[in-house]
């Protein structure tokens, strides 16, 4: 426990100066905490509670803590903290108010307070509250943008603009700065000075990696603006640039659609109240780019209290649920999603996800039968739907559904070629062999390099004896493609211990235990390689191994069988072949739907043999990566075409794995 606390204080403290030793993660629902009788027992039920993300028992027992001891500031300050990040604003107050006056707490406790008083009008009250006797400088920049929003509020436009105007504060304050600018300059009717503003803003495209997300609110607050402006393909202009920055953005192609089909733009900041909300939108986003997540989480909060309905908001805060395996607080961030939004559909679909993850199949699934009832040409909901299905392994309703797919598909392109695959790996399982492979090889003709095609019809047909030669030619292909894939390095260690050439089977296998060495099955493989090359210590060592990892029952118990028997003799190479031997690992990636981390396109490109894999570090984001690793920005659209699983290129995640092209 004290571990990860220290790691989560590490990440926090890399961003913002100063940062109190109770912040919390995002909450998981639990049983009511137990009673506990003292001080002592309720601060350390609370802080494992906490630790273990279940906020909402941590929450019962800090308040329990207070009962022994009512003047304790930093059981007031965790309170505080674990209640807006489960969204309690309102709960939070009391404590925030207890806390104002203690330096260490009051950049929480006073931004909590500044907001109340946006709800009330209260904009003196507000600026007043963001006075800050310790600040890091994302705080001052908070302080800022809230006080011009505030002289705004109040009736003072001018002096908001020219508060912004000489705010002092590192250079990378300056897209905010200037963002905000023009958007009080637009709320105030200042329309030729934001015009000048938005233009300077999108134009400052090097200000735009320090925070994506900002820079692309920008490009579409100043399009809609200029669609309000009658002034079309200006605003269509300022989306190509959203676009050549980072394509493919859901919002994005939604408001270029709809300033093409001259429909009503509403500005994005109206208000005070919605320009601080944007504003705590934008460092939220931004700091969740440098490893910060349970401060992102806490600034998200503070917006959606006072914007409830804010799409963008709820998504990113439902995304953080699901990254924290809290599927019914994602459910319910979701479905709060307005049915407007251009995110509605994507939201829909993750609810779906989610109530699977719940093992709620049957809701699950009645759920993406409405969506395609009212979209029958969505492929990425019937890659939902039977990523349900296989779930459960139905791939008899999978293979009925791909069906149903395909009669969509008119005239299928490269982007198509995940349906052919998964319908093929659906009649493969149901075995009706020749309607599989018309499918996988559908699937390499619109995408001849795809690794896991390769990988999947390879193997298909070493198991079952035929284009023995062909099949390993294409596993060897798929490995060269994808030479640290545990899985498909495995496959090709499987398909030479199939052929008997066991030898061969040992390296390859000890290269995929390597790469997975937690997958019991690999380990399992390994073990097999080993006997059969008379290697029986180690052998017997390798599924000990895989015992104690606690495979799958099926597998346990073949597992346990040889450990107490060993395999049996092989009297010919036939034997060696036997449908008797145990299959590989099966790794249907791209998976029929993605793993709500990340982006689920029904494509994905081919993979070129010069290509590596990378893990995403804290901080970093597509077009840092391609400065980095690859020496120019403007290649991040290789990385993006090479990732196509990704779901919010915007916002990757610490730990996530991508394909880089090699660098020139």
């Amino acid at each position: 426990m004290q571990q990860k606390r220290a790691s989560w204080l590490l990440g926090l403290a890399a961003i913002a100066a100063f940062v109190p030793a109770g912040a919390p993660a995002f909450a998981k629902q639990s049983e009511p905490p137990v009673e506990v009788r003292s001080f002592s027992g309720s601060y350390l039920a609370a802080r494992v509670a906490e630790s273990d993300d279940d906020l909402d028992d941590a929450i019962a027992y800090y308040k329990r803590a207070l009962s022994f001891q009512p003047d304790d500031a930093e059981i007031k300050q965790n309170l505080l903290l674990a209640l807006i990040s489960t969204g309690r604003f309102d709960e939070a107050l009391p404590y925030a108010k207890a806390l104002k006056t203690v330096p260490e707490a009051e950049r929480f406790s006073r931004l909590a307070l500044a907001i109340d008083d946006i709800r009330k009008k209260d904009f003196a009250g507000a600026q007043n509250m963001m006075k800050l006797a310790l600040q890091s400088d994302v705080d001052a920049l908070i302080a800022g943008l809230i006080t011009a929003w505030s002289k705004y509020g109040a009736g003072d436009a001018k002096g908001a603009v020219s508060y912004l105007e000489t705010l002092q504060g590192p250079d990378w304050y300056a897209l905010f700065t200037s963002y905000h600018q023009a958007l009080i300059e637009e709320a105030a009717g200042m329309k030729p000075k934001a015009d000048e503003t938005f233009g300077l803003t999108l134009d400052n495209v090097e200000q735009g990696p320090i925070a994506p997300g900002t820079y692309l609110r920008a490009a579409e607050a100043y399009a809609g603006f200029l669609a309000r402006e009658g002034r079309k393909d200006d605003a269509l202009a300022a989306l190509d640039k959203a676009d050549a920055f980072a394509p493919g953005r859901l919002p994005i192609e939604a408001l270029r659609t709809q300033i093409k089909e001259g429909k009503e733009i509403r500005p994005l900041a109206p208000t005070a109240a919605a320009g601080i909300s944007e504003a705590l939108l934008n460092i939220g986003a931004a700091l969740e780019r440098d490893g910060g997540e349970p401060l992102v989480r806490l600034y998200l909060q503070y917006a959606l209290a006072l914007s409830p309905d804010n799409d963008l908001i709820l998504m990113q805060l439902a995304e953080g649920a699901e990254q924290k395996q809290d599927a019914q607080a994602a459910i319910d961030l979701y479905t709060r999603v307005p049915a407007t939004s251009p995110f509605k559909k994507l939201a829909e679909t993750q609810v779906a996800l989610n109530l699977a993850d719940l093992d709620k199949q049957d809701e699950a699934v009645s759920h993406l039968k409405k969506i395609l009832a009212d979209d029958p040409n969505d492929m990425r909901t019937y890659l939902a739907l039977g990523s349900v299905y296989a779930s459960k392994e139905n791939f008899r309703d999978a293979a009925t559904l791909y069906d149903q797919a395909v009669e969509h598909l008119k005239n299928p392109t490269r982007d198509d070629w995940s349906i052919f695959y998964q319908r093929g790996i659906a009649y493969e399982r149901i075995k009706e062999w020749p309607k599989a492979e018309p499918n996988f090889r559908k699937a390499l003709e619109l995408y001849p390099n795809q690794p896991q095609v390769l990988n999947y019809l390879g193997y298909s047909w070493i198991d079952m004896d035929m284009n023995l030669e062909e099949g390993l030619n294409l596993i060897r292909k798929a490995v060269d493609l994808r030479p640290s894939d545990g899985y498909i390095v495995d496959s090709l260690g499987w398909a030479y211990y199939k052929l008997g050439r066991y030898e061969e089977a040992v390296n390859e296998l000890e290269r995929a235990v390597s790469l997975k060495p937690e997958d019991p099955v690999l380990n399992d493989h390994l073990g097999d390689a080993y006997w059969r090359a008379g290697r029986q210590l180690e052998a017997t060592f390798q599924w000990r191994h895989a015992r104690d990892m606690k495979p799958e029952p099926d597998v346990l118990a073949s597992v346990e069988k040889k450990l107490r028997e060993g395999l049996p003799p092989i009297e010919n190479k036939a034997a060696a072949n036997s449908k008797d031997a145990p299959k590989p690992v099966e790794q249907p990636a791209p998976a029929p739907v993605p793993d709500k981390k990340t982006e689920a396109p029904a494509a994905q490109p081919t993979f070129p043999a010069t290509s590596a894999q990378y893990v995403v570090q804290p901080g970093q984001s597509l077009w840092s990566i391609a400065v980095d690793k690859l020496g120019n920005g403007e290649r991040y659209r290789e990385i993006l075409n090479l990732n196509p699983q990704l779901r919010n290129p915007g916002q990757l995640t610490p730990g996530q794995q991508l394909i880089l092209p090699i660098a020139d």
